[in-house]
């Protein structure tokens, strides 16, 4: 059996976060000393999986689309849109995880609201 990519587990781990499966996703992928760099809450692991948690049982009919993975040696980057069931045109979102073998170390995100309107054609993605 062979190792999936950085990229592949990166993809899941979001996807299953996104999905409501925080718990198994963090089981499954993220480092016991994992640290992260989101500003609204402690940058432990605990407290950044109780936020998607949380986030996942106020909003369990998000949509969550990865639209490009990028991997460099230990990092990878993925660029999604994340359209909560609530509002009009979502966030464009990049996730940067840096692993550690098989397993997230740290993560970045960053987000952007999707504007109604847009003078660039090619629009967020």
């Amino acid at each position: 059996m062979t190792t999936p990519s950085k990229k592949d587990m990166a993809a899941e781990f979001l996807t299953m976060c996104a999905s409501g499966e925080v718990r198994e996703a963090y089981k499954r992928y993220v480092r016991e000393n994992f640290k992260h760099h989101n500003p609204y809450c402690p940058c432990d692991r605990r407290s950044l999986m109780e936020a998607m948690e949380k986030s996942s049982a106020e909003d369990p009919n998000k949509s969550f689309q990865i639209r490009k993975v990028i991997e460099s040696a230990d990092t990878v980057a993925v660029f999604s849109r994340l359209q909560p069931s609530k509002v009009d045109l979502g966030y464009a979102v990049v996730h940067i995880l840096k692993f550690d073998g098989e397993k997230i170390a740290e993560m970045w995100d960053v987000s952007q609201e999707i504007p109604k309107e847009s003078p660039n054609e090619l629009g967020m993605f």
